[in-house]
């Protein structure tokens, strides 16, 4: 082993005598030729794509995976298969977080992002004769040939049996040649230990300095999306770090760490040979195609083209879905300093489509490829458009992104009409559309779709019921209490107990027995906006927040403090929002979260974020139908305890009670069918 290997594998933590010497990989592979800036970009184009492909492949075979027991697993098999479903998750989340690293590791050089790949089936040639990589639905066979991808540097293995190429070939960069060309590696691994050393080559040719010249703000940053392990690239020390979570978090060392994708996998494997040896009838996934292709291929061998009408359609939408998150995710790239809130809700909304296409994935997976094929049933194809490059900021920005989006909710409105499982994507599309302004255009108001059946809010002029609302007349205030606001936080009858008589008839509120400064602190001490007061005279009004705020309740709502508007409207300076899904006064809360059971944190981890300029404002909250709180304006997230969470001007707070991201919204409620009107 040369010094160079010695000193990558020591920084990693690996001990050299841990690696197999004798005929083993580590003593014959190629040595990877980068000498120059242009070879570096191109063969960090090369570690994008494979990373790009992994991740293709992890998700196909999750989203064969069936969804429980309605596909006929028992409940212990659905348990099972359901932690497969997670672990293989993170596993994909981590490999968006490799191709992030590698799009900052091009952009801290200089380049763009390379986010454009080849359409499965990938041809011969394109990686290196150890990375077939093929879309393959869920089976013994995708898990060996993960485990063969995953494998750490001198662990020897084979692929499984249907991922061997056809022929050998090499790939080899000639010598004395200017124009970089494709290069041999036997491992992953192996590939980034070439590009590892490169940057060191680099900087030592150019100078650190000169060579890191790209701007860190076009880089993606760990505030503007909450991927494991993300960093930014300014230098070669954090280069090599970035390179460094990627070959860990993959590969991990030959120890075989716990944490690595190679040890999930192989932990995955042990779990799959138990289940079958109980039961050998034992069916995790539904019998996917394998290479899938949307159209008919001129050479249909090792392909499946997929002519159920039904499945053609939801494949179209599903691929439009995917192409739309990579333009989002690469929209989030080279962003200018003053359009960090355009970066922010790029990046997010790449993060939200990922959950969009999901139960798209998985309800194409239980269709069936078409009746030239048997048995065999439909899947994602992960169809590229031509170019994925970033387009120009400014209106035609926008507008297309925002067309775009409308244009694939028209066509979900078709294939998925009221009553379908997937019913709530249309309306998770064009809420995304709204958020996208278009420069010079009006904003729109909240979409209304063939499926918006949320409930309207009622006016309180409507209402004469006194046990609904009462009121309270003092010489110095109107008080009012709404009761259908009110959840028992007790800071009026323990605060002013002569005020506020609970279980009598009659009158109920006596401004008067209490000091009227005093009684103005209890009525601004009520979370939830129930108790509010119209002065009369001299006495002031409810002060304005100077910071928007909203505190997370452990077990319960979300606490607003803002100059509100909902749906809308404006509601006054406080509310309690409903965040388990179960309130029958949506969005207020209504404490149904007690009855219901509902555990959440109120302590969520704190997110990097950049200080607001501004931190008061009207805040508005509009509750998407059937979705998520979309919440724009300044905002500070707190824990329940007053810690910042996150400073935001755009965000989607969850409200199914399901999101496994809270308090953010990761789209579960399409997968779990929530209604907004219960």
């Amino acid at each position: 082993m040369d010094r160079e290997n010695a000193k990558f594998f020591a920084l990693l933590g690996i001990s050299i005598k841990n690696i197999p010497m004798g005929d083993g990989i580590m003593s014959e592979e190629p040595k990877i030729r980068i000498g120059d800036r242009e070879e570096l970009l191109f063969m960090l184009a090369e570690a994008a794509a494979i990373e790009h492909n992994v991740m293709c492949c992890y998700l196909y075979g999750i989203w064969s995976l069936k969804r429980g027991e309605r596909d006929g697993l028992t409940p212990e098999q659905a348990k099972v298969v359901a932690a497969w479903k997670r672990h293989m998750t993170e596993v994909a989340v981590e490999e968006m977080t490799h191709l992030a690293l590698v799009g900052n590791l091009t952009v801290a050089i200089g380049g763009s992002p390379h986010l454009s790949r080849p359409n499965f089936p990938i041809p011969a040639a394109y990686h290196a004769a150890e990375v077939d990589l093929e879309l393959m639905g869920f089976s013994r066979a995708l898990v060996d040939h993960a485990i063969f991808l995953e494998r750490p540097e001198g662990v020897e293995m084979n692929d499984a049996p249907e991922f061997v190429h056809p022929a050998e070939y090499h790939r080899a960069a000639p010598k004395g040649m200017i124009m970089p060309s494709a290069q041999d590696y036997q491992t992953i691994g192996h590939l980034y230990r070439g590009i590892y050393h490169g940057f060191e080559v680099l900087a030592r040719r150019y100078g650190e300095a000169n060579l890191f010249s790209g701007d860190v703000a076009d880089q993606i940053s760990p505030a503007d999306a909450p991927l494991p392990g993300l960093c930014t690239v300014t230098d070669l020390a954090s280069a090599h770090d970035a390179i460094e979570t990627i070959v860990e978090q993959g590969e991990g060392a030959p120890e075989h760490t716990e944490d690595s994708h190679y040890q999930k996998f192989l932990d995955l494997k042990d779990q799959f040979e138990k289940m079958v040896a109980q039961d050998p009838s034992f069916e995790p996934a539904f019998p996917v195609a394998r290479n899938p292709v949307p159209t008919e291929p001129l050479d249909p061998d090792n392909q499946v083209w997929i002519t159920d009408p039904h499945a053609a359609k939801v494949l179209d939408i599903g691929n439009s879905l995917y192409n739309m998150m990579l333009r989002f995710l690469v929209q989030g790239y080279g962003r200018d300093p003053g359009e960090a809130d355009h970066k922010r809700l790029f990046i997010t909304l790449s993060r939200e489509m990922m959950s969009v296409l999901t139960p798209v994935g998985e309800y194409l997976a239980s269709l069936p490829a078409g009746p030239e094929n048997p048995g065999v049933n439909a899947g994602m194809t992960f169809s590229m458009v031509r170019d994925i490059g970033r387009l120009p900021s400014g209106r035609g920005e926008m507008r297309l992104l925002n067309e775009r989006l409308h244009e694939i909710a028209d066509h979900a409105g078709r294939a998925f009409p009221e009553g379908h499982e997937l019913d709530s994507v249309e309306a998770a599309l064009r809420g995304m559309a709204d958020r996208i302004i278009v420069p010079g255009e009006p904003p729109k108001p909240p979409a209304v779709t063939a499926h918006d059946d949320r409930p309207k809010p009622v006016s309180a002029d409507a209402v004469n019921d006194n046990d609904i609302v009462g009121h309270g007349d003092g010489k110095d205030m109107l008080l009012t209490f709404d009761t259908r606001r009110c959840i028992h936080a007790r800071r009026c009858v323990l605060g002013a107990p002569k005020v506020f008589l609970s279980g009598v008839t009659g009158d109920w509120l006596f401004p008067d027995e209490m000091d009227t400064g005093a009684l103005r602190g209890v009525c601004h001490s009520c979370p939830s906006g129930a108790i509010t007061y119209d002065p009369k005279g001299d006495t002031p009004a409810e002060p304005v927040p100077e910071v928007n705020q909203v505190k997370i309740r452990e077990n319960g709502p979300y606490a607003f403090r803002a100059s509100l508007v909902v749906d809308g409207e404006p509601d006054g300076f406080r509310a309690t929002l409903c965040r388990c899904g179960a309130s029958k006064n949506k969005p207020y809360c209504d404490g149904s979260h007690v009855e219901a059971g509902f555990r959440a944190s109120g302590e969520p981890e704190t997110r990097q974020s950049e200080k607001l300029e501004v931190r008061d404002g009207d805040l508005e909250i509009t509750p998407l139908p059937n979705g998520p709180l979309q919440v724009s304006g300044n905002l500070e997230i707190c824990a329940g305890t007053g810690r910042n969470v996150d400073r935001v001007t755009t965000a989607r707070l969850c409200r199914c009670g399901g999101s496994k991201t809270k308090p953010f919204c990761d789209n579960t409620h399409l997968k779990i069918g929530f209604k907004s009107d219960q």
